[in-house]
């Protein structure tokens, strides 16, 4: 899908035809929509198809200083029974005159632009469109991350409740959503980094500090990744050592009553044994043998009591 936008009265507003000052906004284009925007701005399309690989790093590429290649890791959701989180790569292009987005989805940071939703939005301000931009994903990972420390939180306290294998890989699944998070993270510093040197793409002294505000937000996202992942580890193994010791415990239960059952089997199997042996036996009477039975696992249930196997 292609969309033509610009800031018109300081409104975004779609545009039919490209004009200078227009953001054109791509998310899972068609091979037609891509020939059109690079025929018309004169794109390489190696440049406009490097973000629709689900697999590509955030990175900075130029051509000629005419162009700037901006690719940075965008967080998004899907919803398949639970709640996943994971990130795509988004494909920021700058030419003379416009900016363009490239996605393979559409993610709520770039679409809260697109509907007008974020104030103080210039699409002709090249540079400061893109420091926008690139806070409001710097945001949406903020708010992501809290997220899932909530979730982690409630399913923790469902877990002691009951240690089922659905909470675990919940937990597992957060704990997987946060490495994403983790390397796009640090890959987007980096490259935020090379942006603020300002060889990339003009800065200007307000775009500076725009800039500076996306660096320290990032970082911020980063630490954060990193506390919770390391919690949620912790906390994965401690409620793996839980569940091993419960186990561990149930199994000495279990093996404590199989013994104490087995006691009466042994005593009636002697004085039931229809052979000479079984008749000579002491107190070959009906009442004995249930008699020592009870006797010997009491014994055996006290010892097994003291030495806190039962």
């Amino acid at each position: 899908m292609l969309s033509i936008l610009k800031t018109v009265d300081n409104r975004i507003v779609e545009r039919t035809e490209i004009e200078p000052g227009c953001w054109l906004n791509l998310v899972n284009p068609t091979e037609r929509e891509l020939e059109i925007v690079g025929n018309e701005l004169g794109i390489d399309k190696s440049f406009l198809v490097a973000a629709l690989d689900e697999e590509e790093t955030s990175r900075i590429e130029t051509e000629d200083n005419q162009q700037a290649l901006i690719i940075v890791d965008i967080p998004y959701t899907e919803k398949d029974g639970a709640v996943t989180y994971s990130t795509l790569p988004l494909g920021i292009i700058v030419t003379a005159e416009n900016v363009v987005t490239v996605c393979l989805k559409e993610v709520s940071p770039i679409q809260e632009i697109a509907d007008g939703r974020v104030k103080n939005v210039n699409t002709a301000m090249k540079t400061r469109f893109i420091m926008i931009m690139l806070l409001r994903v710097a945001g949406r990972f903020l708010q992501y991350l809290h997220q899932i420390e909530k979730i982690s939180t409630y399913v923790e306290k469902q877990l002691y409740k009951s240690q089922r294998n659905k909470e675990l890989i919940q937990l597992l699944g957060l704990e997987k959503s946060l490495v994403y998070f983790s390397t796009s993270l640090k890959a987007n510093e980096v490259t935020l980094e090379k942006l603020f040197r300002g060889r990339i793409i003009k800065m200007y002294e307000e775009d500076q500090d725009l800039l500076e505000d996306v660096l320290i937000e990032f970082k911020q996202a980063i630490e954060m990744a990193n506390i919770y992942s390391s919690i949620l580890s912790g906390t994965m193994d401690a409620f793996a050592s839980v569940i091993s010791n419960n186990l561990n415990v149930i199994m000495k239960v279990l093996t404590s009553i199989t013994i104490l059952i087995t006691v009466p089997s042994i005593v009636f199997g002697f004085y039931g044994m229809n052979v000479e042996f079984g008749r000579w036996l002491p107190f070959n009477t009906p009442w004995f043998p249930a008699a020592i039975s009870l006797l010997l696992v009491t014994g055996i249930a006290v010892i097994l009591k003291k030495k806190d196997l039962f």
